[in-house]
């Protein structure tokens, strides 16, 4: 699945295609996704601006004057920008066709698995932080809100691994499987170690390197998981940079112990047991 860099990747590519343009036309190609389309969204949004993009852990968002278009990438969703006379393929499902100064182009989605959501939130309805996918969400791992005393003071009560609790999206939003990993295995913290058992002198460290994992990993275009590419079509490849993730039984990159495999919530997790206490 998309994770958080993934998403960011995706966001950055797009916004120059769409921000200040106007929209001419929007395609439906099924009745939806995980959910639904909104069914009156061609007639919601055509003529209308796109003021911005935006993104709130792995939810892409396109900001109007009178509502926020919510995209989620979902198991294998893909954006890409294309010319109008491209015809659609096997799994195109959504088109959002903008025009600018320079011609139309169609932002279109592709989503093999449909496990990816286009969704509708009008300003009528509330505000955007309130809307029932992005209200229990954490804090923002790359903002200021985000820091090893907030891990530490949200974590006092809670027996459950360290890893689990940050990929929870509760206290912090967006770090998915592979950048948990990551950002265990430079803190050097055990995956398995309940969380209220971390201090926060260890906190620190670990909200230091999840903010330097998922920075490196956007510089590098995110990774290459499953059918994900970016807008522009080429893949990411921080995968190249992985020191534990999906390395099991390979020599660890620091001290050549072999690198372990283990599950937790149904999720792969590796580490190294020397450079991880």
């Amino acid at each position: 699945m998309p994770e958080l860099p993934e998403v960011e990747v995706t966001r950055r590519g797009v916004a120059p295609h769409v921000e200040g343009r106007t929209v001419y036309s929007v395609v439906l190609r099924r009745e939806g996704l995980r959910w639904p389309f909104p069914p009156t969204l061609p007639q919601t949004l055509a003529g209308q601006l796109v003021l911005r993009t935006g993104r709130r852990g792995k939810y892409l968002l396109l900001h109007f004057e009178h509502g926020t278009l919510i995209i989620h990438l979902g198991m294998s969703g893909h954006l890409r920008v294309l010319d109008p006379g491209i015809a659609p393929e096997k799994h195109d499902h959504f088109d959002l066709e903008v025009e600018g100064p320079d011609g139309r182009q169609v932002l279109r989605m592709k989503d093999p698995r449909r496990f990816g959501a286009v969704l509708w939130h009008d300003d009528a309805d509330g505000l955007l932080e309130h809307h029932a996918l992005l209200r229990d969400l954490g804090v923002e791992p790359l903002e200021p809100g985000f820091s090893g005393k907030l891990l530490y003071d949200q974590t006092r009560q809670r027996s459950t691994s360290v890893k689990q609790v940050l990929m929870a999206g509760d206290i912090v939003v967006g770090v998915g499987n592979i950048y948990a990993s990551e950002s265990l295995f430079r803190a050097g913290i055990n995956p398995k170690t309940p969380a209220k058992r971390v201090s926060l002198a260890r906190y620190d460290k670990l909200a230091q390197a999840v903010r330097e994992i998922l920075a490196e990993a956007i510089v590098q275009g995110g990774s290459t998981l499953r059918d994900f590419i970016s807008v522009n079509g080429q893949s990411g490849y921080f995968q190249q940079s992985y020191f534990v993730y999906d390395r099991a039984g390979e020599p660890c990159r620091v001290c050549a112990a072999p690198v372990r495999q283990i599950k937790q919530g149904q999720r792969s997790t590796f580490y190294c047991v020397n450079c991880q206490k």
